[in-house]
Formats: structure tokens, sequence, C-alpha cells
């Protein structure tokens, strides 16, 4: 068990069950478990919900716990007004006694209060749904038309009104998500590894220029790309190849089932990284090489053990000093995922084709992201995207992008 937050006492606390899964509690003063933050954690659990969902809602319920305990207040015996002073406290962590005379430095952005808000509003409405007298007047009921996109059944949700959270973080408006040029891209990958037509062989890391171009060429997370075994990536033999992502083996898959169709220079990328894991001997250590995990440990110790984030921002790290004034200081490997949605928006690929390439439980989600993609057309004078997808085969197969299997 690690312990993760240590703040006036409560924490949030690393859990392994019996089954070996991993979860998250919140710890109180009495290093016990505080009840009914670990009831509405527990009902996560059971809604299947992600690892890092109940981890990053633990947090949040370890911060209100916090907050209780700092201004002497009973969990089920809070008002509205506790709940914005709640929202102070997370901006400035001043105490009841403690009146500020000039603003300080935030302690947390407000897209991160407002995960963190949202988190303890969903745990007192599980607790009101059970019985318990709190959170009656958290929500009220909207009947306005204030937003363009509506669901599917609104037509029956508007007779009754839909429940509307009544204490609200005002986020400014997302700005446009990062995006690298394909020149960019190409300097990242030649600085792994390039090849040589005299030796006819590549020199460097065949490993770390698979990793960015797999990326770039499907839109996966890091994460996603990190836990994929071989029996995940079904080579081209005359069709186009593709990686699909059925099961998680150790952690849970954000996005559940999908399988991406990738280049067939991706693929050729893939094959000679796997012939040079054979010559290094990576085969002979395991009982079953296709499910073992793509990306391996191939300088450090344990060898051929799986990959992991941290290594992968030490090699970010070192590119980008290599690359200073080459490409953006501060570009980090999700920046391809939005490189490949830009590219296949772009490129005419419909919002909603996008969305399922990408793993988007809701094509809103994709829409609020990429929204300004389709309406600046200068996006195209900066870099030649069409030449970018042009070897992804399935891109022009509206349907095979996103095929459901």
């Amino acid at each position: 068990m690690t312990t993760v937050v240590d703040r006036s006492g409560f924490r949030t606390q690393r859990l392994t069950l019996s089954g070996g899964e991993r979860t998250w509690t919140v710890l109180g003063r009495d290093h016990r478990v505080v009840g009914p933050a670990e009831e509405y954690l527990e009902y996560l659990r059971v809604q299947k919900a992600s690892p890092n969902t109940v981890k990053s809602y633990s947090r949040a319920l370890a911060l209100w716990w916090q907050y209780l305990d700092v201004f002497g207040l009973a969990w089920d015996a809070v008002t509205l007004e506790d709940f914005g002073s709640f929202l102070t406290w997370l901006r400035t962590g001043d105490g009841p006694a403690v009146v500020a005379l000039e603003p300080g430095q935030a302690r947390f952005e407000e897209s991160t209060i407002a995960v963190r808000l949202r988190a303890v509003l969903s745990c007192y409405t599980y607790h009101q749904l059970n019985g318990v007298d709190v959170g009656r007047d958290l929500y009220q009921i909207a009947h306005g038309r204030g937003r363009n996109y509506k669901p599917l059944l609104e037509h029956i949700a508007r007779r009754k009104g839909r429940r509307r959270a009544v204490i609200r973080v005002r986020q400014q408006r997302a700005a446009a998500p990062p995006t690298l040029t394909p020149g960019q891209i190409d300097r990242i990958c030649d600085a792994c590894a390039r090849w040589d037509d005299q030796a006819h062989e590549w020199r460097g890391s065949v490993r770390n220029r698979l990793l960015w171009r797999l990326l770039a060429d499907s839109g996966f997370r890091l994460g996603e790309a990190l836990g994929l075994q071989h029996r995940d990536w079904h080579t081209g033999r005359g069709d186009t190849p593709f990686v699909e992502r059925e099961h998680p083996h150790e952690v849970r898959a954000k996005s559940g089932y999908r399988r991406l169709y990738v280049s067939d220079e991706v693929d050729r990328l893939y094959g000679e990284y796997v012939w040079q894991l054979c010559e290094a001997g990576a085969d002979l250590v395991t009982n079953d090489f296709d499910a073992s995990h793509v990306f391996m440990n191939l300088d450090r110790e344990p060898r051929f053990a799986p990959w992991k984030p941290d290594s992968v921002y030490d090699l970010v790290e070192r590119l980008r000093r290599d690359l200073a004034g080459q490409v953006p200081a501060g570009w980090s490997p999700h920046w391809f995922r939005h490189n490949h949605a830009t590219a296949l928006l772009l490129s005419g690929v419909p919002m909603h084709v996008v969305s399922r390439r990408l793993g988007h439980a809701d094509v809103q989600t994709t829409m609020n992201t990429y929204a300004h993609v389709t309406e600046d057309a200068e996006l195209r004078a900066v870099a030649d995207w069409t030449t970018l997808t042009a070897g992804w085969r399935a891109a022009t197969d509206t349907a095979a992008i996103g095929r459901p299997c």
C-alpha cells in the first residue's frame, strides 16, 4: 500500500485487492477508512468505473474531508454556503481564522477545482439517493434552452426539466489543443532512429521511433500504446494492418474496445522492431511472446519488462534538449493525439468518425475539443496535413476508420 496525499490528517491510500486489482480509498486522522467516502468509491467500483476515476474522486473526497475537519463541519450537516466556502478554500487554503488582505496564488487550476467539486457533488447525490438527508439543495430544475447540443431524448427530459448544479465553477473557454507540424514529427522520429541507406539498416532506437509514429498514426493515448501486447497487433498481409484494444491486460482501457488501422510504414517499422527484439532474446525470456508488451525496457533493468510512462518522459526531456529551437519546447506525447485528430479533420473525415477513432464516449467531447479545426483555414497553410494522412489507406474509407467489431 502506498500513501499518496497527506495533508492535515486526511489522505488518499492506494490498495491492492484480493484479485490483484489496484484501487484507492480515503483515510482519516485515525488512519481508518472514511466511511461515507468509501461507500461511494465502492459504488464506483461496482459500476466498473476506471481505476483512474476512482483515484481522482478519492483525491477530491480527501480534500473535502480535510475541509470539513479544518472548519469543524459534520459531513451530513453542510449547507450551500459551505460548498461555496469549499471552493474558496481550494483556491486559497485559508482556514476560518484567516482573512487574506491580498489575493495569493491559487493552489489549483480552475479546471481542477471543477473536477474536485463534481466528485463531491456526485458523492452527496449518491448518499441522498440512498436515504441520507443530504444534497437536497445542491441542484435546481432548469428548463432553459441555452445549449446548442441536445441529447437524443431531450424532447422527453424537457417536460420535467433537467437537474443543474447550483454550485458551479465558471471556467475559461478551452484553448485550441497544441499540435506539431508533420516536419516537427519527422524531426522527433529522426532524432530517435534513421535509416542508413549505405548500411541498409536502422541507426538508433527503432522502439522509440515506433512509439512516436504509432501515436501520430493512431491517436492512441500514451497509456494505451504502452499497454499494447504483441497479440493486439495484426500486421498487414495484403490488407490494411490494424491494432486492436480489446482488453487492457493490466490496466483498464479508458475507451474500451477499439480497432485502429495504421499505415504500412508503421507496420513495417513494427516488423523491424520485433526482429530486433528476437535478436536480443526477448522471445526467450517468456513462455508466451504474444502476451508480452510491445514496448519493453531495452536499456535498463529489469530488461524486457514493460516500458513505463516515467521512462518515456525521460526520453521526452532528452529530445526536448536535443531538438531545442526545432520543435515546441513544451511538447508531450499527448500532442500526437491532437495531431492525429487535427490531421483527420483537415483531411475531410467526418467529426463522428474521428470521435470513434479517438475512443471518445460522446461525439460532443470531440466537437468541444476540435471544433476550431474546421473553422481555421490557416492550419492548412502551416503543414501539408493531406500528405500526412495519405498513407492511412483506411482514412479515405469512412466506415473502416471506426468500424466496430
